[in-house]
């Protein structure tokens, strides 16, 4: 029987990298979007987090009664947000970080995790020496936020904003020999790019995701 998975995301460009990811896979997508909150997030002083977080709260209640196997939240700064939080949800919810947390601990030598957005920084980086604490795990992390470009993202110039992030991530790997990855899947696209530009390989959020939702959803191939 077909799966459907909800998908929340804060911005309309992370539809397409779970559309790509899961193309080759029986599986109906329900994207729901509210770029509206994490502009509220980020730039309104007067939005208290309680607040934030009721809408998160709402939003997952919502999507749980559009018949879904599961619930996959792409926006770390939603993730974080719910952080602690009780949720009277039966559906399975499925944290895009997660996966990527478990391959950023497999590396034990020093390495460097890239963001443009500062305000997911310190509940992603909380989260990930939870993570890595639980399982006895020790990481030498350096960040490296690349400022002032976000805003590019959440203005709809896409092609600017992945422009930015691979020309930063080409001169930083020149320069650099530590191990490399991008925390935010706004960034995918242009670490891709990269990649491909210097031959070398960088993690990202969407590498290891696909395979934890087929597992955990026992999705079937079709191509």
């Amino acid at each position: 029987m077909k799966k459907r998975l909800g998908c929340l995301h804060a911005h309309y460009s992370n539809i397409n990298y779970i559309e790509k990811a899961l193309s080759s896979y029986d599986i109906d997508l329900v994207h729901f979007v509210d770029p509206a909150l994490m502009y509220r997030v980020t730039s309104d002083k007067s939005f208290k987090k309680r607040e934030a977080q009721y809408k998160v709260r709402e939003q997952l209640e919502w999507i749980s009664k559009s018949k879904v196997d599961a619930i996959l939240i792409t926006c770390t700064n939603y993730i974080t947000l719910l952080q602690g939080e009780q949720l009277s949800i039966s559906v399975p919810i499925i944290n895009i970080d997660e996966p990527y947390f478990n391959e950023i601990c497999k590396i034990t030598e020093p390495q460097i995790l890239l963001f443009t957005n500062p305000l997911t920084v310190e509940g992603t980086m909380d989260r990930l020496h939870k993570y890595a604490d639980a399982r006895g795990l020790t990481l030498d992390t350096e960040i490296i936020v690349i400022n002032d470009i976000f805003e590019l993202m959440m203005q709809g110039k896409k092609n600017v904003y992945d422009e930015e992030v691979t020309t930063f991530i080409t001169q930083l790997m020149k320069e650099n020999q530590k191990p490399v990855s991008v925390a935010q899947l706004s960034m995918v696209d242009a670490a891709m790019k990269a990649e491909q530009e210097l031959s070398k390989t960088l993690e990202n959020p969407l590498n290891t995701l696909v395979d934890v939702l087929v597992k955990q959803l026992e999705l079937v191939r079709t191509k």
